[in-house]
């Protein structure tokens, strides 16, 4: 596995993990971002808006747009991906805690 894609999976765990604390499981692209940037991943909006897509295509979020924002929204599938009851393929699992 490359350094890339060891990256990307984290990544994808870190905005499951970030939704999954946020009220109603939800939060703009833009805090997601910001969150994204404070545990150590420089991605662009480009980049977050992509891992979104990917994201809901998997079924681990749901998205609303307002305003030309993306609003991603934890599924429940994605909250047991967050807490490490279920794998995907493509997203770091947790670690014990």
């Amino acid at each position: 596995m490359s350094y890339a894609q060891l990256v990307q999976e984290d990544r994808r765990l870190v905005i499951l993990r970030v939704l999954s604390e946020s009220d109603q499981y939800s939060a703009n692209e833009h805090l997601v971002k910001a969150m994204l940037h404070s545990l150590g991943h420089n991605a662009g909006t480009d980049l977050v808006r992509t891992e979104l897509a990917w994201l809901q295509e998997q079924g681990l979020v749901s998205i609303a747009e307002v305003a030309e924002v993306r609003i991603p929204k934890l599924t429940g599938r994605g909250l047991d991906v967050a807490m490490g009851s279920t794998i995907v393929p493509g997203v770091k699992r947790p670690q014990p805690e």
